[in-house]
């Protein structure tokens, strides 16, 4: 039997350099394949449809807030616009109610004008006692 001879420095350089050269090759097979090409040419269609989508959604996307942005501004419009009209409405009842109360102040005091008027009537009648 033999014994392992170990390889020497020259012979495992030109092993080196065959493996390298050999994936060098393989490397150029595979670059000058018309199916690689074709695939990667798909790829960059598939590629450019994708971003073309997205720009696409982008777009969308911008004029859907635009349009919500719109329509919250026409809400808050439409609320300062109730809310003024409450006021006015509150403000009317607010004055009519203050109008029924003086209305019911001066009757209330034309009545006790009255009791008064007549009370002391009363005892000027009382006094001189006819």
């Amino acid at each position: 039997m033999s014994s392992f001879k170990y390889p020497d420095l020259a012979e495992r350089q030109s092993l080196a350099n065959a493996a390298k050269t050999a994936m060098l090759e393989k490397f150029r097979a595979a670059s000058e394949d018309p199916a690689a090409a074709a695939r990667r040419a798909e790829r960059i269609t598939l590629n450019e449809a994708r971003n073309a989508r997205m720009a696409e959604r982008e777009a969308a996307k911008k004029v859907r807030q635009a349009e919500l942005a719109k329509q919250a501004q026409r809400d808050a419009e439409l609320a300062l616009q109730a809310k003024r009209d409450a006021e006015a409405a509150e403000a009317v009842l607010a004055a009519e109610a203050a109008e029924r109360e003086a209305a019911l102040q001066a009757e209330k005091k034309a009545e006790r004008d009255a009791r008064y008027a007549a009370r002391k009537s009363a005892k000027k009648e009382r006094r001189r006692g006819y």
